[in-house]
């Protein structure tokens, strides 16, 4: 092939793009994994209570929190504040979002949008890929969020990190599942119910 050619140049500049997408990937990965450890370091009682709190960046007090708190902590902690995220695209789209139809509301509220997990699944739908739900460990890669559906229709939220238990072969999950925030094996215990990916902008 003649390195002068446009065709060239075009397959070039792919490879070097698609090399430039893994490297951003691999830094998410390095810094959401790092994030979700340290918030395993946190004594944090699982509580749920509604709290008015700062906007932007607000959060409820450190010792505190439900498994939504533990993933926006985790994503504030790389600099991406999912409040305000939510919370414009709710803002602008509001009927794309279930507030009205599960909770029967009809505004938005900065206080506890973002720190719903139906809220969030739209949210990484939107702005994220949904991925495959499956029950194949295969399906699943370091960074991914996943959502359950636990006993009792409770929604549940966590994310997966780099670390494998050997005995089962399946990727281990940081999540707040009323103790506080720690690492499980766990990925499969329940209904699975979404299976996202959302990488900030600045690692795109």
């Amino acid at each position: 092939m003649n390195k002068f050619t446009p065709f060239y140049f075009l397959l070039k500049l792919a490879i070097f793009s698609l090399t430039s997408l893994q490297v951003n990937a691999s830094e998410f990965n390095k810094d959401i994994v790092s994030s979700l450890l340290d918030r395993t370091t946190h004594q944090v009682t699982y509580d749920g209570a509604y709290l008015s709190i700062p906007y932007p960046n607000g959060d409820v007090p450190p010792n505190i929190g439900v498994c939504t708190d533990l993933i926006i902590r985790a994503y504030r902690n790389i600099g991406t504040d999912l409040q305000k995220l939510v919370h414009e695209d709710m803002k602008a789209n509001f009927l794309l979002y279930p507030s009205k139809r599960i909770w029967g509301l009809n505004s938005t509220d900065k206080n506890i949008d973002h720190r719903r997990v139906p809220n969030l699944q739209t949210f990484f739908t939107r702005h994220g890929q949904s991925l495959v739900v499956s029950t194949k460990s295969e399906d699943y890669a370091v960074g991914d969020i996943i959502t359950w559906m636990l006993p009792g229709n409770l929604p549940h939220i966590g994310m997966i990190i780099d670390k494998v238990n050997p005995q089962t072969g399946n990727l281990m999950i940081v999540h707040n599942i009323g103790q506080g925030p720690k690492i499980d094996d766990m990925i499969f215990d329940f209904k699975i119910t979404g299976h996202y990916r959302f990488v900030p902008e600045k690692y795109l």
